[in-house]
């Protein structure tokens, strides 16, 4: 029994002593000393490059429209074209949207005259010569009423947009904007115009959904006099312009919106430029309803039909006065016909 105890004791023994040379081998293994860290670890820092902070260029915003012009733009001076030439030069126009009308006009003139100064000066100054409508903003009514800016348009042109962007332009003029929620049949435009009077700092006045629009114009005129606003900016429906109910409703909406104390001084038709020949022929729908007095042209940027500011001019005979070159809150900017035409056809 003594032998037994004496070996469990040195079984004891040993496994504690065991367990101390363990642990002191891991103490010696972590307490090691570490190599000196190097006093330089990066001899050198390349310099990041700078972020360009200049916006694009009227002429890189239309670069779609621009491409469809090169080839007018590659054909050098000449007295007078060969059918090869002419027939680029009309391939390029109508594929622009500049329109038949337009396109044989051009196209005569070159056969009479040729192109001495070159082909794409030719067409850049006939291009220019058929933008000639008069593009005054009007900016205020008679004395004691007070000015209306109408929109209309179909639905997915960017008319609400539009209104919340030309607010922006207007409240950075120092000018105190009243907005109209008038299109009462889709709740998320109310919703939509709502939140650009937050970011614009204007006044809004909305009403329920299927709420009657001409009730909602008339309100935001009494709001605008009583508190001596500078414009209305108001919204209308925006379905089919096929629709005999919509036409009619427009005709109410300009009445009740021309009534003193409010006095339309522009009613603006809204088109989408990536739709093309379509936008004339929806702009020659809303005329008689509306009384259109310019046009604002969106998505500009996102097209290669950008004649077809030319083509709504010549056509209808309505200036364009505003184009959307970009999302941006500033991308809403005043028509230059020359600028425009310079960036499609300058080299």
């Amino acid at each position: 029994m003594v032998v037994i105890v004496s070996l469990l004791v040195l079984f004891v023994v040993v496994g504690v002593v065991a367990v101390r040379v363990r642990r002191n081998r891991r103490v010696a293994a972590i307490e090691r000393p570490r190599a000196a860290m190097p006093e330089v670890l990066v001899s050198e820092v390349a310099a990041r490059p700078a972020l360009s902070l200049h916006e694009a260029t009227l002429q890189q915003r239309l670069g779609s429209s621009r491409g469809v012009f090169e080839r007018v733009r590659q054909l050098g001076g000449l007295n007078s074209l060969s059918p090869a030439q002419l027939d680029v030069v009309e391939e390029v126009l109508l594929r622009s949207d500049v329109g038949v009308a337009m396109t044989n006009a051009i196209l005569e003139q070159l056969r009479e005259h040729g192109a001495p100064d070159g082909v794409a000066v030719a067409v850049r100054d006939s291009l220019l010569d058929s933008l000639s409508c008069d593009r005054t903003l009007r900016m205020s009514g008679d004395e004691g009423r007070v000015p209306v800016w109408l929109f209309v348009g179909v639905n997915g042109v960017g008319k609400t947009t539009t209104i919340g962007k030309l607010a922006h332009r207007l409240a950075g003029q120092g000018r105190s904007v009243v907005l109209a929620a008038g299109d009462t049949f889709r709740a998320a435009a109310a919703d939509q115009l709502e939140e650009w009077a937050r970011r614009t700092g204007s006044d809004i006045v909305r009403a329920g959904e299927g709420a009657d629009p001409g009730s909602v114009v008339h309100d935001a005129l009494g709001r605008a006099a009583a508190r001596s606003a500078d414009i209305v900016l108001a919204d209308t429906a925006g379905r089919r312009a096929n629709s005999t109910n919509l036409l009619d409703e427009l005709s109410k909406v300009r009445r009740v919106a021309d009534r003193s104390p409010g006095q339309v001084v522009e009613t603006f038709m809204v088109l989408d430029a990536t739709t093309g020949q379509n936008a004339l022929s929806q702009a020659r729908e809303f005329l008689a309803a509306a009384a259109v007095t310019g046009i604002v042209l969106t998505k500009l940027d996102g097209t290669a039909r950008g004649g077809i500011v030319v083509a709504i001019e010549r056509d209808l005979g309505i200036p364009v006065k505003f184009v959307g070159v970009g999302e941006g809150v500033d991308d809403l900017i005043v028509f230059d016909p020359a600028a425009f035409v310079e960036s499609l056809l300058d080299a």
